[in-house]
């Protein structure tokens, strides 16, 4: 069976798998390994895009992370796209570096967030990578080591995920640390990384004891949480897709989107198109880009192409242009 397209919402926190192909290798040196996180650190601050937790596996990895305003599809294209090239380029290699397309499971944030960033810190731990806590503490790839202030990392997030142990940094690491250590016995958690309402439910127990209650709850192989909040999820996700239909229908595109701003904006809007560095234009090229990736859905791909410009320069203008209508309260559709 197919799998379904992915959801995401922007703010939405997702936990994301992805293996090498037939289960190879992606990491074979540290020297990998780091240009890995260089990519990830310039893609995160590039797409607003927060990151919670991660390890860096022989053969996958793992991210926890909360998108912007930027598709989480866009995120991962741009980091596995890149690495994959700079991988086999160095090696003299062609062909697929990574296994089908990655995993991303949309998370219920306040009923899973810590689960899983302590999920995902100790993977190195229960794959004998380090030798006990104390070893994690000092594992340079793994985010727990940035958590525990023994290295620095300023694209991962730890205000955020500390202040929910206390509001002193040292006490808010030793409750954090305790916590980790708490789930070394826990084993390997297939309720979170599983499928469905089976893994939300906590396994077939407590799916079965929620049925005996009379709770049957609505469920989604990409999302990890209770059923209200995967109806909200969906809800959400459906509304995002009728407005766009909505859009469409009353023939909103690219020329017409160009000319709105362009009459919010005071410009020519042959001047969207063309190629200018004028902050203005610039200005009003970000709001069109913005309007045209998360009102209408194009994709950055197919926008770069039209505009001549790279995605990374796209998803740039995208955060710019959604800074500029937030600021100035301007909506594509107005008087």
């Amino acid at each position: 069976m197919p799998r379904g397209s992915r959801i995401d919402i922007a703010g939405a926190v997702h936990h994301i798998m992805v293996r090498g192909i037939e289960r190879r290798k992606i990491f074979d040196s540290n020297v990998d390994r780091d240009h890995f996180l260089h990519r990830l650190s310039e893609i995160l601050q590039n797409t607003g895009t927060t990151c919670f937790a991660w390890s860096l596996m022989p053969n996958h990895f793992h991210l926890l992370l909360r998108t912007g305003n930027i598709p989480i599809s866009t995120v991962m294209r741009r980091l596995l796209t890149g690495y994959a090239i700079w991988f086999n380029r160095g090696r003299n290699r062609h062909g697929h570096l990574f296994q089908n397309r990655f995993k991303s499971i949309l998370c219920q944030e306040d009923a899973y967030l810590l689960e899983l960033v302590r999920y995902i810190h100790l993977n190195p731990l229960r794959a004998g990578l380090v030798c006990g806590l104390d070893g994690l503490d000092k594992y340079p790839y793994s985010g727990h080591s940035t958590l525990m202030d023994r290295l620095k990392n300023p694209w991962q997030e730890t205000e955020e995920i500390l202040g929910l142990f206390g509001s002193d940094g040292d006490s808010a690491r030793r409750a954090y640390r305790m916590f980790v250590e708490q789930g070394i016995d826990h084993g390997r958690r297939h309720d979170l990384a599983g499928g469905g309402l089976i893994r939300s439910a906590g396994g077939w127990e407590g799916l079965k004891l929620k049925r005996e209650e009379g709770n049957y709850q609505r469920s989604d192989e990409r999302i990890l949480g209770d059923g209200d909040f995967v109806s909200q999820v969906l809800s959400r996700s459906e509304e995002t897709l009728e407005k766009r239909q909505a859009l469409r229908a009353i023939g909103m595109d690219l020329d017409k989107t160009a000319s709105r701003v362009s009459e919010l904006m005071g410009i020519k809007a042959e001047d969207i198109w063309a190629v200018g560095k004028q902050q203005h234009i610039v200005n009003a090229r970000s709001l069109f880009c913005f309007w045209a990736v998360r009102e209408l859905g194009y994709t950055m791909a197919s926008l770069g192409q039209k505009l001549s410009l790279s995605i990374p320069a796209i998803s740039k203008s995208v955060v710019r242009g959604k800074q500029i209508a937030e600021s100035k309260s301007l909506s594509l559709i107005g008087s």
